[in-house]
């Protein structure tokens, strides 16, 4: 993958025309439009390296019209955990920061994107829509429910994926083996350099009062009313600061960023052993959020690699996983719409799961005890308290945890509705294609093959206790976790 990249290509204002798509086909030209082109806001989260942000403007310049973003904030994202309600809102209001200096307007109005959209369509007499893309249910369908009630172009614009997930396959693929080298042909056209935006010339003077006046957003208010509506029980983190900048940062350019020889020369070695945390990349909070580019993050990394020539091993598997893994995830849920449920899984997986639905469990669990991590296995409990103390759990723990859940639970459908439940809750890269592929591999084999067919788990590929212990230090993963719910802080935290 590396090789195809060129560091050195420059980049284009035009965005690739199949990196967008045309929602509201029937939707004709408004040429008499006297309003702006609109960008509706969604999963990415950011002003930099924003491919449907720079393709409303490429779409707003042919049309010599001004560029406004637009954010419908949803009551179902206020409700959510002070954990991943306040780390939005506060990227937001440094998004809003970054597209000033861009003389972009940013618009935040509360209410559901199917409701509010068509109105402020119709309000500004927008000459076009665009929104980036999400592969997840409730987007496909409030999209769906916009194209349906306007009658001006409507682009989609994959922005969070480096090649277009309508481009890399028109299927479900099965597996990462059969994914990768359709990624691996197409990733010439798309990693490229990014351009930066340019400043908008534009003139609001004369629509102050309409779409040129950005909100004058009460974000101290916006926090409060997240508090007052979200989970209590979900705090904040401390170790992962929201917004663009800081996921930068967290990036390159620090001491303690992931591309530095002292982490990221270990990614290799020591992404898998849940003592060694500081080896992973820690970014995925800031690529769920949008916050962060999965293209900037392979750039940076290719360049790293090219600086650092022992870091070639580490640099490789870590573009697998940003790239080849992540864009299976989207691929995943994009073609399957039961990608969170037992019905979802291959058919191997439901038959197997099925014939051992009513074998009998060693120990049985509510989601109650699983929760509040009260279960004879302290390596599982201490991954529990991982997850709710920091919003975070390590990949490999994460798949241990969840086959646990599995073995410990009534059935398959109970199993998987409270892994994604607990996930989703708590971990800050929840409610993501990751993490309902991560759920799905580890209790309906999604992605992955047939084991040894054994109790309850039939062929689904079987974890253990004592396996951990084979892998890596068991008791001082425990011990860690301890020591730091105890001292309130997180691996990285300065």
């Amino acid at each position: 993958m590396t090789e195809t990249m060129s560091a050195e290509s420059k980049p284009t204002r035009e965005v690739h025309k199949s990196r967008w798509r045309e929602l509201n086909v029937a939707g004709a030209e408004n040429h008499k439009a006297s309003g702006p082109v609109v960008y509706l806001c969604y999963r990415d989260q950011r002003a930099r390296d924003n491919w449907a942000l720079l393709h409303a403007l490429h779409v707003a310049e042919t049309k010599g019209k001004a560029v406004v973003v637009l954010f419908v904030l949803t009551e179902s994202q206020l409700r959510l955990g002070h954990r991943h309600s306040l780390f939005m809102i506060k990227g937001l209001q440094e998004m809003q920061k970054h597209l000033a200096a861009l003389n972009v307007p940013f618009h935040l109005v509360l209410g559901e994107p199917a409701a509010v959209v068509a109105d402020v369509i119709a309000a500004w007499d927008a000459a076009a829509l665009v929104t980036d893309f999400s592969p997840l249910r409730e987007a496909r369908q409030w999209r769906d429910s916009v194209a349906g009630s306007i009658q001006i172009p409507f682009h989609e614009v994959d922005a969070h994926n480096i090649v277009p997930i309508w481009i890399t396959s028109n299927k479900q693929e099965y597996a990462a083996r059969t994914i990768r080298s359709k990624i691996h042909r197409n990733i010439p056209q798309y990693l490229r350099a990014i351009p930066k935006p340019r400043k908008q010339d534009f003139d609001f003077s004369n629509t102050k009062g309409s779409f040129g006046e950005p909100n004058a957003v009460a974000w101290d208010d916006l926090v409060a009313l997240a508090r007052e509506k979200g989970q209590s029980d979900v705090p904040e983190v401390s170790w992962c600061e929201p917004g663009e900048e800081a996921a930068l940062r967290a990036l390159k350019g620090e001491d303690n960023s992931f591309l530095t020889k002292m982490r990221m020369n270990k990614y290799d070695e020591l992404r898998n052993n849940p003592n060694k945390p500081a080896a992973l990349s820690n970014l995925s909070p800031y690529l769920h959020f949008g916050q962060l580019s999965a293209q900037r993050c392979a750039i940076e990394a290719i360049g790293f690699k090219k600086n650092n020539p022992s870091s070639n091993k580490s640099v490789d598997n870590y573009l697998e996983e940003l790239v080849v893994r992540r864009e299976l995830s989207d691929n995943f849920c994009f073609y399957n719409d039961l990608y969170d449920s037992v019905k979802g899984a291959a058919s191997w997986a439901q038959e197997t799961l099925q014939i051992h639905s009513s074998d009998k469990r060693e120990h049985l669990y509510d989601k109650e005890a699983l929760e509040q991590a009260r279960t004879h296995d302290d390596l599982w409990n201490a991954a529990q308290k991982e997850l709710t103390s920091f919003g975070k759990m390590h990949g490999f723990m994460r798949m241990y945890w969840a086959k646990k859940i599995l073995e410990w639970t009534a059935s398959p459908e109970e199993a998987l509705d409270i892994a994604i439940y607990l996930n989703d809750k708590y971990s800050l890269d929840g409610r993501d294609p990751n993490g309902y592929v991560g759920c799905m591999w580890s209790i309906c084999g999604t992605h992955d093959q047939g084991w040894r067919e054994r109790e309850v788990f039939g062929k689904i590929r079987y974890m253990n206790y004592n396996g951990c212990k084979r892998k890596f230090d068991v008791d001082a993963y425990v011990q860690r976790i301890r020591r730091e719910m105890k001292q309130n802080r997180y691996f990285n935290e300065k």
